[in-house]
């Protein structure tokens, strides 16, 4: 008998997340891009799907695993539908852009390249971010750098780019944790021939984790300047750990 997976344990009341930082964020996502459709996996309270209505877009979906109650709601529930994402899954259409906002760290990583395969199958234009190594929180159990996802995407024939990461990067209206792990996945023939994205902390995500007392003991193993100089890029400003 197949074992069947426990539910996955995420409490929307206690993580909240703004509306200001979504409807910053998502015009610099979009850029130009012609957008009449949106889904969002793992949407939430809906404060993405929030902003993209800000913006006229109208045709709007969201998929959850735990669907807030209509209180914590930002969107219509109508919009929202429960989904498993450690199961194969398709909406039988396709979206202009489909984001998937930290959702990957809280799925077992027996499960990323399904939702990698599961997101790539409904648009050509992903705006992704998830958990970095060390990045504690409500059932954080796969906390990867952008490059882990990154060969995923590629896989599936995605090239990535994390240019909306650094244009956003000093922007205090936009949560810490977007601008950290920001990245942008499109359907590419030069996939994997695309630089490979760097893997660094924004100074103020590491402030918000330790203000939560969310670091780890083993994170002060990273206090070494010759690990620090791997991590971190010296073209950009971050936090000395």
């Amino acid at each position: 008998m197949k074992h069947q997976a426990e539910p996955i344990h995420y409490n929307h009341q206690a993580n909240r997340h703004g509306l200001e930082g979504p409807a910053i964020a998502l015009p610099a996502a979009i850029n130009g891009l012609k957008v009449s459709s949106i889904l969002d996996v793992g949407c939430g309270t809906g404060t993405w799907l929030a902003a993209a209505r800000g913006l006229g877009i109208k045709d709007l979906t969201g998929l959850d695993g735990i669907i807030p109650d209509d209180g914590q709601l930002h969107i219509e529930r109508d919009r929202l539908h429960n989904q498993d994402f450690r199961k194969q899954w398709s909406l039988e259409r396709s979206f202009d852009l489909v984001l998937c906002l930290e959702v990957a760290e809280h799925l077992d990583p027996e499960y990323g390249r399904l939702l990698v395969d599961c997101l790539t199958r409904h648009t050509d234009f992903i705006l992704f971010s998830a958990g970095a190594p060390f990045q504690d929180g409500d059932h954080h159990v796969n906390c990867q750098w952008p490059l882990y996802w990154q060969h995923y995407f590629n896989s599936c024939g995605f090239a990535c780019s994390d240019a909306i990461r650094w244009e956003l990067w000093n922007d205090v209206r936009v949560e810490p944790w977007y601008r950290q792990n920001l990245f942008i996945a499109c359907r590419s023939v030069d996939a994997g021939n695309e630089p490979r994205l760097k893997s660094v902390y924004h100074p103020e995500m590491i402030q918000f984790l330790v203000a939560k007392k969310l670091f780890p003991k083993q994170f002060r193993k990273l206090r070494r300047k010759s690990l620090f100089r791997t991590l971190f890029g010296k073209d950009r400003e971050t936090e000395t750990i």
